[in-house]
């Protein structure tokens, strides 16, 4: 029979065996650490960086995802460099220089934006934007969508950034309502094509309602309600249809209505009724506010925290009854009556002043030295 071989195999050395002549000693007090893939890091609590500084009011969260790219962002001293990084709100956050503090409770604001802003921080044509025209009085906030230059009517602004994402998806399933005043005629094919959903210049936009209130002349009035808010969706659905708007105001984003708030200022929703409107989208809206903070905020159009009368009113009467909607600031009325039945719909802002007249006298009723006559003594 032929022998059969083996390969031979190493044997384990006894237990304090020692090693080779020559060969080092292990150092005591470390044990052999095992190879394999590293351990992944627990993410069972905190948020990713991106939503809670969208809720700190850093910026968006893909803002904040680009500013992570640009290595602005750190933790606890590390630069961080992909955005799938959690956080519980007890690190030591930056972005820059600033240091970031935790989120405030979240909260909410209606504000009647005028015509004539616009709704973004900066413009690069130097335009007066919503900003410049806030109360000082409020933290920093952030819109909830946005109304083009000429579009009037409510605007929410809130401290919370996720907040404000949520509420602008179509998946929200919030309705915006508004009132338009349109030249043009209306039919019924014209409202039952926009109620069957219209495509623009190869942008389909979701089912339409809209409803006659009344014509005045060459100029329609009539109730707008979508659900999608795309960039000037009411006026590029219209205009299809041959309606040209030349008025838009919006009076309602879900829940949330204009009602009788005047132009320029803004009005806070207390915590209670947005955590029952909007508790349900929103997880961070149950947190109670700080009860310092739960008053209204009286808005100002200058930013001085204090409303500001329009001198072209006049005085208010007291004995004059207020069944009657509001006039038009500015408008002229013959023997009492309202010149255009239709101004019962209007919202212009209240502007201020101008700073000096020409061809008057300063208020202390003495000539300026610019315009001081020469004469002889």
């Amino acid at each position: 029979m032929t022998e059969r071989r083996e390969t031979g195999r190493p044997r384990r050395k006894p237990a304090g065996a020692q090693g080779k002549p020559g060969s080092k000693p292990a150092p005591k007090g470390r044990s052999p650490s095992p190879r394999g893939p590293a351990a992944e890091p627990d993410w069972s609590e905190g948020e990713r960086i991106a939503k809670y500084l969208a809720r700190a009011g850093v910026a968006s969260r893909r803002e904040v995802e680009r500013m992570i790219e640009e290595g602005k962002i750190s933790v606890d001293g590390k630069k961080l460099t992909s955005p799938a990084f959690k956080v519980t709100g007890r690190e030591l956050i930056r972005v820059g220089r600033r240091t970031i503090s935790a989120p405030d409770a979240t909260r909410l604001w209606r504000y009647h934006k005028p015509s004539g802003l616009i709704a973004t921080n900066s413009d690069p044509e130097g335009r007066r934007t919503i900003f410049d025209e806030l109360p000082r009085s409020l933290p920093r906030v952030v819109t909830v969508g946005r109304l083009d230059l000429t579009t009037e009517g409510l605007l929410l602004l809130t401290n919370d950034g996720e907040l404000a994402r949520t509420l602008e998806l179509p998946s929200s399933g919030l309705e915006r309502t508004y009132r338009v005043r349109a030249k043009g005629t209306v039919t019924p094919q014209k409202i039952e094509e926009l109620a069957s959903g219209i495509t623009v210049e190869g942008v389909k936009y979701q089912p339409i309602t809209a409803i006659l209130d009344r014509e005045m002349g060459a100029n329609t009035w009539l109730t707008v309600t979508l659900s999608e808010g795309k960039k000037r969706e009411v006026r590029r659905a219209l205009e299809a249809v041959n309606l040209i708007v030349n008025r838009l105001i919006r009076v309602s984003y879900g829940p949330f209505e204009l009602a009788d708030l005047k132009p320029g200022m803004v009005d806070e929703v207390p915590p209670d009724l947005v955590q029952q409107a909007i508790g349900h989208l929103h997880s961070s809206t149950g947190s109670p506010a700080p009860t310092s903070r739960s008053a209204p905020v009286g808005g100002s159009r200058t930013g001085s925290g204090r409303a500001r009368p329009d001198p072209r009113k006049g005085p208010k009467s007291a004995s004059k009854p207020t069944s009657k909607a509001p006039a038009k600031p500015g408008s002229r009325s013959k023997g009492g009556k309202r010149s255009k039945a239709d101004e019962e719909w209007t919202t212009q802002p209240m502007r201020p002043s101008p700073k000096s007249h020409l061809g008057t006298k300063p208020p202390s009723g003495k000539l300026s030295g610019s315009r001081k006559r020469n004469k002889p003594r």
